[in-house]
This record gives C-alpha cells, structure tokens and sequence, in this order.
C-alpha cells in the first residue's frame, strides 16, 4: 500500500524539491517512510526555529522554496518565528507538520501536542494553511502551494495533515499535479499612462524592492533609460551592480537620498512594499513621498499600502520593466556622466560625510571579507555590523546579502540561516554576521552543520551583551537592565562542537583566516571583538 505520507515526498520531489529541513517525531515519522525512494535530502536541525530559518536562508539563495517536516504542537510553536521572517520578507517556505487525528481534533481531549487549532495559529504568518483531511486533497493543495511560491507574492504555506491521514492509503490517488501558473503581466493600458508619465519627468527617481531580484538585467536597462537616480531595499542589494553611476545604496532612511525623494517629480517603485524597515529605519516617520507615485508590485493588495499610488501596476517585475522598457523605445545611450549620475554622485557625497566613525571600521571588516572571497554570501543576523552593512554594503550580486533586521527583525537567524545558504549553493563562501547575544539563541545549530558538512563560516561580533539594545536605552537615559548579559567562552564552545575557532586581532589576521575556512571541511568561528585595537585604528 502506498501512504499519502510517501505519495507527499514522490510528489516533492516532482515539484524540483530536493531538501527538507525537520526533526522527526512520533507523529512525523510516517512522513520519513517514503524518503529514501527519492533523491532528497533530509537535514536535521536541533531546534524547529532552526529548520525555520535554514529553510528561509536555503530559498533566498536558490530561489526555490524551502521545505520543513514539523511535528504538531511545540515543532509548529517553534517554527513560527522563522515563518514571521518569511512572511515579512516574501520567502516561499513549505511548511508540512502532522495534526491529531481527524477524530480528535478540536476535542480538547489533552492528546499528545494538542492544541485547540494548530492552523488558526499560523495562519496570520503564512499565506494560507491547510488541513488535508483526505490523501485525495494532496495534488490540488501542493499545486495551489507551488501556485503562490512561483505566481504570486511568495510567503510561507502551512499544510497539517492528521496523523491518521498521513497512514492513510493513496493508491487510488491520482497522481497529475497542476501546472504551475505563469507570472502575470501587466495591463498594457497601465504601463502607456506610467510611460506617458515618466517621459515627461524632468527629476525621476527609481526605488527598487526585493521583487526585483530576478529582473537584475532588465531593472539597469529601465535606470539608464530613465537617467533615475536609484534606491533599492536591503533584499534588493546587487540588483543594480556595484558601484554603478546611478546607485544611491539602501539609504532611503538617511536625510541627503529623502531629500532627493522629495524633490523627485516621478517616483518608480517596483517590488518594495515600501515599508519602515527599509525606509525608515530610524523611526522618525520622515521618509516622505510628495511626487507622483508609479508602482509595480505581484500583490494586489500591497499597491496602495504604505504610499498610495497614482499609477498601480499588477504585475511580475521582470514583465513590467520589459513593457515599460518597451514603451519608451529607442532612448540616448546612457551616459555614465549625465544629469541623474552627476546627481547620484552628489547624493553619495553627502552620505559619506555623515557615516558615523564606528561604522567605518565595521565596513573595513565587511571590505575585508568581500575581497578576500568576492563570491561570499552574507546572511546576517540582528546586530551592530549588520546595521551599518545594510547601509553602506555594496553587494556583488543579488541574493547575496540578506538578514533579519528587516521586517520581522527576528535574533538567531544568521546561524541556521547561513547553513541553508550554503546548503543551496556549496561551491561558495557562505559567512554568518551574528553578535554574541544572537548566535546564543541558535548556537546549537553548530552541531546541525558539522552533521550536514556545511562548512560555514561564522564572523562573530563580540560586544558581550545586547549592545544596541545598550545604547538605545542609554539614549533616552533608560535604565540598562538586561542587556549586559553573560558572555560565555565562544571559541571553546565552538571547538566543542567539532568546528574551527579564532579569534581575529588584525585584519591581515583576518584575511589569513578567512582563506584558511574556505577550504576547511568544518564550520569555522572567527570572533572579533567590538573594541579591538586594531578596529580603533580605522
């Protein structure tokens, strides 16, 4: 007899899936007996919020979405946290747990993991979850689940199938599994009144999101056709490539690029939900949009949020800029000189006077590392050399460099998150940029990539305690209970945990290190104290 829990992974593995993060479980382990008939690979994190994160971390780096077996009640409280991160950054993520059986659901029976509704819960971070109540459901609710990671605004997916479900036969399943639906394109109406509007714009400005990470030719064409000095979100970071002309960075929280917004007469934002966490991150609600406003978004509903638009575009990204591209027609070549580079030029000046001297020497580290192995990817956690990085980082391309100060703004991320990345792309240099109070919420997943050869290696940023939590109390003169926390020996925690662990005290040491964990076969830390010497001399 074929069980639906071994038609689930056959039908996974039709849909291109190729790893699943979970910690199996008396009410998962049904789900396993089908694994080893397929190519897939099974990861075992040490926490559910692990799997969650290596899961997003996997996705954003290939594209694909990311899978997790998790098992009912306390595996799906964990996870939700990483599924908020998800959600809040539009990362596709599969979730499959297991539920009481049909019978005792909703019974308040005290069942083993029960809770009153396990899909009510999540549901507020995932696009939509499912209870499949009958293996005959299993085709139509993969196929509506891949539906939205490829056709729509990407989030995560919850489907729960009951224990008794999961055993349940499925040879009389029919195994067609529906098409996955093309991206939609735009309204050729919309796109000749946001041509109109732009061909008449004296001061355009462009802010790209990340729903353009897959448009990265076709979104430099469109900036170069416009002249349009451009801002783009920490998720869109090397969209546009680095040290292009006409590039503002992801500083639309800063005065000099919010100056410039205001003085725009067209503003282009395409695949940017517009939200404070990119374009405000000071919280000081200045970011101001005064212009006419064209967006272009895959969401329908987020085309009014945040800034109402003058021209709302539903649409792919990729397929928007190429209408548009194709509506402003034959354009001067662009001039690395012109009107909108000289303008960007000035922009950046005024950035650089105002960057702050401690981030100087946090941007000499991320230079370092970016030098040393041009082909890093950066998933990064809460933390001081984050912040800065988000503003003054340059990333060689996209999809190298992500974290979870945005959006949801979880801590513990950038361990788990670095492994999945790496996971989904082996042949390079993943590094995780997490302090010392982050990687303490995750620090067990060191044993997850020493178990699943994923050598990645770990900058540590070492302020022994939460130190922007610190200097935000001290700030507003805020009592600093709670932040100066224990720092425990990182280095020989982590040589415990059968990884690599130096502590960098200069930046040729630094470089020496970074050289030396990029051919190593095992996770490598590599601590830096905030207050080193050598980061004073910057």
């Amino acid at each position: 007899m074929l069980t639906c829990g071994e038609l689930l992974v056959e039908m996974l593995e039709g849909f291109g899936v190729d790893t699943v993060f979970g910690i199996p479980g008396v009410h998962t382990v049904e789900l396993y007996r089908g694994l080893p008939a397929t190519q897939i690979t099974h990861i075992t994190p040490r926490h559910e919020q692990g799997a969650g994160f290596m899961a997003d971390g996997y996705a954003r780096v290939s594209g694909k979405p990311g899978v997790c077996f998790i098992i009912t009640g306390p595996g799906m409280t964990n996870i939700t946290t990483a599924m908020g991160q998800a959600y809040a950054d539009s990362i596709p993520m599969l979730v499959i747990s297991s539920v009481n059986n049909t019978e005792q659901l909703a019974m308040g029976g005290g069942r083993l993991h029960e809770l009153p509704s396990q899909s009510n819960l999540v549901a507020g971070v995932a696009a939509f979850s499912h209870t499949l109540m009958r293996a005959d459901e299993l085709p139509a609710v993969l196929s509506r689940a891949f539906a939205v990671f490829n056709s729509a605004r990407p989030r995560p997916v919850h489907i729960e199938i009951p224990i008794n479900v999961i055993t349940a036969s499925a040879d009389h399943v029919k195994r067609k599994l529906g098409a996955v639906p093309s991206r939609p394109a735009p309204c050729p109406d919309a796109i000749l009144r946001a041509v109109d509007m732009l061909k008449s714009a004296k001061r355009p400005l462009v802010l790209l999101g990340g729903g353009t990470t897959h448009a990265c030719a076709e979104a430099e064409r469109l900036v170069e056709a416009l002249d349009a000095p451009t801002a783009y979100t920490i998720n869109a970071k090397g969209v546009l490539p680095k040290g292009h002309p006409l590039a503002l960075g992801s500083n639309q929280s800063l005065v000099p690029v919010r100056e410039l917004v205001l003085q725009a007469d067209v503003v282009l934002a395409i695949g940017t939900e517009l939200g404070e966490t990119d374009y405000d991150a000071v919280f000081d609600g200045n970011f101001q949009i005064e212009s006419q406003l064209i967006r272009v978004d895959i969401d329908a509903e987020q085309l009014n949020r945040n800034y109402p638009a003058d021209i709302a575009i539903l649409s792919d990204s990729r397929l928007a800029i190429k209408a548009l591209l194709a509506g402003l027609g034959e354009v001067p070549a662009f001039n690395p000189q012109g009107p909108g580079s000289k303008l960007a030029a000035q922009v950046r000046e005024q950035l650089d006077t105002q960057v702050p001297e401690a981030w100087r020497a946090q941007k000499r580290v991320l230079d370092v590392l970016q030098e040393t192995l041009p082909e890093m990817i950066f998933a990064g956690d809460s933390t001081q050399i984050v912040y800065s990085g988000n503003h003054l980082f340059e990333a060689n391309q996209p999809r190298t460099w992500f974290n979870s100060s945005t959006g949801y703004g979880t801590l513990g991320y950038g361990l788990p998150a670095a492994i999945g990345a790496k996971l989904a792309a082996p042949e390079r240099p993943v590094v995780a940029l997490i302090g010392d109070g982050g990687i303490q919420f995750t620090l067990s997943e060191l044993a997850s990539a020493v178990e699943a050869n994923a050598p990645v290696i770990v900058l540590l940023w070492n302020n022994s305690g939460y130190g922007e939590i610190k200097r935000y109390m001290q700030n507003r003169d805020i009592p600093t209970i709670g932040v100066d926390i224990y720092t425990p020996d990182f280095l020989t925690l982590a040589k415990g945990f059968g990884c690599n662990a130096e502590r960098a005290e200069s930046f040729e040491q630094l470089r020496e290190l970074l050289l030396s964990a990029a051919k190593a076969d095992r996770p490598t830390i590599i601590e830096i104290q905030e207050h080193a010497e050598f980061l004073s001399a910057v």
